[in-house]
């Protein structure tokens, strides 16, 4: 397919749908950036437990992070050395960036899981009384396809809108629950340094 067949091809689906097609491919955009953002933030797996990498960083502060927890252990080290008072409190302070940049763009994919279904049901209801109000006026009949072809057209926006909302569905989920993994390991990494602060300090 040829660069003039594709726009022939979007034009005629841009036709078949009607008025909804362009919120709907507008929302098809939206969640594949959110999501591809996402996922972009959260590509690097961890490696070893938290555990394992805060001994890791403490050893070798010089290696690179190569994921949001690793960075946030190297920046709660750093803090840590540095002997400040209310550890934890700073610890949330510098935690905060990496939390928000984990849940960036996940209201809007949520949102627009839950509305493509919705555009493409109005879209379809929208096409249905269209068809009828042809049938009433016996328009339809000199189309092609018929009443058959009029229904089958206004049921094309249901579909996209699912086309678009079930794959958003599966991809937020997964990155919902590696969110939430993340988040739990940020958490363990101030529990950690918090605990051996305390430690050290009892000892002195």
């Amino acid at each position: 397919m040829n660069v003039q067949e594709l726009i022939v091809w979007i034009k005629e689906l841009f036709v078949i749908g009607g008025a909804v097609m362009f919120p709907l491919v507008l929302c098809t955009l939206l969640l594949w950036y959110g999501v591809g953002y996402r996922f972009w933030v959260m590509k690097d797996p961890k490696w070893m437990g938290v555990r394992d990498m805060v001994k890791f960083y403490q050893q070798h502060h010089e290696k690179p992070a190569g994921n949001i927890v690793a960075k946030a252990i190297k920046q709660g080290i750093g803090l840590q050395q540095q002997r400040v008072r209310n550890l934890r409190r700073h610890l949330d302070a510098a935690f905060y960036d990496y939390e928000r940049e984990l849940g960036k763009f996940a209201s809007l994919t949520r949102v627009v899981v839950l509305v493509a279904p919705l555009l493409g049901l109005l879209g379809t209801v929208t096409g249905m009384i269209e068809t009828f109000q042809s049938l009433s006026t016996m328009t339809l009949h000199s189309q092609s396809g018929g009443i058959a072809g009029g229904i089958a057209e206004a049921l094309f926006t249901t579909q996209m809108g699912l086309t678009v909302a079930v794959p958003g569905v599966l991809a937020n989920s997964i990155l919902n629950r590696r969110q939430q993994q993340i988040e739990q390991d940020l958490s363990q990494v101030k529990d950690l340094l918090c605990h051996q602060t305390s430690t050290t300090h009892g000892k002195a």
